[in-house]
């Protein structure tokens, strides 16, 4: 019984996830199948902040691309056209995408249901549209190049096995991070808020901040993707944060 509850306890699931994730290239030694595990964890950053926004707020998103785009192309053309490294690039595109998904979420999580989605799926087009018609800034539908290999305090990350270190350990950070809020007031008040709004209300749950603050925390998990994934490829292209990699 003690061994099951420890299993039911989130960090030792936790626990146990990360030694998995941590000892998977002692098996998986082949750099594709590394690079594959590399493109699963990115966008599994993004995911987590989904869950966060939809799995325990109930508020849709179907414009999470455009947060995963512009972590990528503020890093990106801070390194491609002004040579910025690429933690001053995650020192400038987290809080710029953060004061965004506050602009954005602040009338939009007014909304409900399927106004909700609509609005977050225009601003998603909207976004796409800059990223195609910035041309000299981000060099439009063909894409930006020369953005510089992720380089982290003179170490850089040139090989699929130190990247897929590095990406797993913030997928595993995130994680945590996401397991801590889940299991706070916080936590406690989104669960509340998805499961009724005029009810929490009551309670006095502050709703707006809630849904704000979890809106702009998913918006910041979807940039760190971003950052990671333009630092990865080194090349990015609006086909990549398009309406269906919301709904993907």
């Amino acid at each position: 019984m003690k061994a099951l509850g420890a299993l039911r306890n989130p960090y030792a699931g936790f626990g146990l996830f990360a030694l998995l994730i941590m000892g998977l290239p002692l098996v998986v030694t082949n750099q594709y199948y590394l690079g594959v595990l590399v493109i699963i964890a990115i966008p599994s950053i993004v995911v987590l902040g989904l869950d966060l926004l939809m799995g325990y707020a109930g508020q849709i998103s179907l414009g999470h691309a455009s947060f995963y785009g512009l972590g990528a192309y503020i890093t990106g053309v801070l390194s491609a056209h002004w040579q910025w490294p690429p933690l001053a690039g995650l020192a400038v595109s987290l809080p710029v995408v953060a004061v965004i998904a506050w602009l954005i979420g602040m009338p939009t999580l007014k909304l409900h249901g399927h106004y909700l989605a609509m609005a977050t799926l225009g601003f998603g087009i909207i976004v796409f549209i800059f990223f195609n018609e910035l041309g000299p800034l981000t060099g439009g539908p063909s894409g930006l190049t020369g953005i510089e290999a992720m380089n982290i305090f003179g170490v850089t990350f040139d090989s699929d096995r130190e990247w897929y270190f590095l990406s797993a350990g913030f997928l595993l950070g995130v994680l945590l991070l996401s397991i801590n809020v889940v299991r706070s007031r916080v936590g406690r008040a989104l669960r509340a808020i998805h499961g009724s709004e005029a009810a929490s209300g009551v309670l006095g749950v502050n709703i707006a901040r809630y849904k704000v603050g979890v809106f702009v925390l998913s918006a910041i998990y979807a940039a760190l993707a971003g950052w990671l994934y333009a630092h990865y490829i080194t090349f990015i292209s609006p086909s990549s944060f398009t309406f269906m990699f919301s709904v993907k």
